[in-house]
């Protein structure tokens, strides 16, 4: 199955979307002492109608990943599964409330260097896309991001402190690092590619350890 991501096809996207998450066999990574929390992989149409998703740049005052861009998400609550989790944290940083059958699957988990493991949740937000309350304690700024712009080829970096390749997205003139960048890419690999490709091999950037 291939997206074509048109005006045209904006109607029929969520099937197709979930087809090729539901088809994707993801790969769980145990939890093995480090924290569990979800990022919402959030998709619907701009005010333009093209196929979009959310994407984020975190506050500066955070005491975690300051400035960085990131999918609106974080840890896990007890008892929480990760769709929870993300449709949470989706509500509280970005004012989208999504119902659970708006839940389209999920991505392959992602260890970061800050002990976590991260689940992508992709979700269906279609017309409701838009920002109505950011949090501004958490969110600087909120992106409604065209999908096509994720047609991009990633870059890879080596870097003296780790054997695995630093992987860097090209997106709103600036790139996006791990584990957003590897997410968005796995994500962009599935959906408009029509490929299986797994990123926990993918290094985040020393200044994203901790």
């Amino acid at each position: 199955m291939h997206v074509k991501v048109t005006h045209n096809h904006i109607a029929d996207l969520r099937a197709r979307v979930a087809s090729a998450v539901a088809g994707f066999p993801r790969q769980r990574l145990p939890a093995e002492g480090r924290r569990l929390a979800a990022v919402a992989v959030t998709l619907g149409e701009d005010v333009q109608g093209r196929p979009s998703f959310l994407l984020t740049r975190r506050a500066a005052r955070m005491r975690t990943h300051a400035g960085q861009w990131a999918l609106p998400g974080g840890r896990a609550e007890d008892g929480e599964d990760a769709a929870t989790t993300a449709r949470r944290e989706l509500a509280e940083e970005v004012g989208v409330e999504l119902p659970p059958e708006d839940v389209l699957g999920t991505l392959d988990d992602y260890g970061t260097r800050s002990g976590f493991v991260m689940t992508p949740v992709v979700l269906w937000a279609g017309s409701r896309l838009q920002i109505t309350s950011p949090e501004a304690r958490e969110v600087a700024s909120v992106h409604v991001v065209p999908l096509d712009e994720l047609d991009v080829q990633p870059r890879f970096l080596t870097i003296p402190e780790s054997d695995r390749p630093v992987i860097q997205l090209p997106l709103l003139g600036s790139l996006i690092h791990a584990p957003t960048g590897a997410i968005l890419y796995q994500f962009a690999e599935l959906v408009l590619r029509d490929r299986h490709t797994r990123v926990a091999g993918f290094e985040q950037p020393v200044f994203a350890w901790r």
